[in-house]
């Protein structure tokens, strides 16, 4: 192995690692989402792994035909370009729906109150909780019809379209940074090709996954409240900021 390939994979590591931490849609509609949708970690870790996947594979098929057709770097950039404004787009997309689904769905789970009467007379009391209460004959309790009709329904929306998604998303999103380094390597032969983008893949996607499964960890620490209904309608906002800082930004 020549010291120019153990010097440019290096750099491919490095530049998988700083490329994935500046880019916060590698990994903030996951979070977003795990936190939303209330994702086991394994459930995380497989859906942003498979993302990653993608994500990478689908610039390194890119920069293999630029290698094998000769197509010029700036061809290829050019053409990524194009995928990057793609997949900015439909982020952006992605989390717009959701805000607006997250907000209806909100809006129809609002708390409300409701009074019951025993025939025999009896009740709860909506202060102490207590059955038989002698000085009502009717109890009032606070619930959501939304929330109980939905659980079921939710859970098999929920084998849903969501990392699908996300996958396509990734596929689109480009690695910008990648393709020139696949061409440089390319003069190493096959060789060189896989060690770069096994070190860049491996870079980007451990990263990915840290960043994810940390900051998921922490997001579980916190308490429920009453602003929880909104979830959906903050990681769906959140997701589309993103794209909007992603497309406009340049981030």
């Amino acid at each position: 192995m020549s010291q120019d390939i153990q010097l440019m994979a290096l750099a491919a590591a490095g530049v998988g690692f700083f490329h994935t931490i500046v880019g916060p849609d590698h990994y903030l509609p996951f979070i977003m989402m795990a936190w939303a949708r209330k994702w086991s970690l394994s459930k995380t870790t497989l859906i942003t792994f498979l993302c990653g996947i993608g994500h990478v594979a689908s610039s390194i098929v890119l920069g293999l035909i630029g290698v094998a057709l000769g197509i010029a770097l700036g061809r290829l950039e050019m053409f990524n370009s194009l995928r990057g404004n793609i997949a900015a787009w439909l982020l952006i997309a992605f989390g717009l729906v959701y805000l607006v689904w997250g907000l209806r769905r909100a809006y129809l789970n609002k708390p409300h109150t409701h009074f019951h009467q025993h025939p025999d007379g009896s009740t709860h009391s909506a202060s102490s909780g207590q059955a038989g209460s002698p000085q009502c004959d009717e109890h009032a309790h606070e619930h959501t019809h939304h929330e109980e009709h939905i659980h079921v329904h939710d859970n098999a929306a929920k084998v849903s379209i969501t990392p699908w998604v996300l996958f396509t998303i990734f596929v689109f999103g480009p690695c910008e940074s990648l393709i020139p380094l696949i061409m440089a390597s390319s003069k190493e032969g096959l060789y060189g090709i896989i060690l770069i983008t096994s070190m860049f893949g491996a870079a980007t996607i451990s990263t990915m996954l840290v960043i994810t499964l940390l900051a998921v960890k922490g997001v579980k620490l916190i308490k429920p409240n009453r602003l929880e209904r909104y979830n959906h309608a903050i990681a769906g906002g959140t997701i589309l900021l993103c794209g909007l800082a992603i497309q406009f930004l340049g981030l």
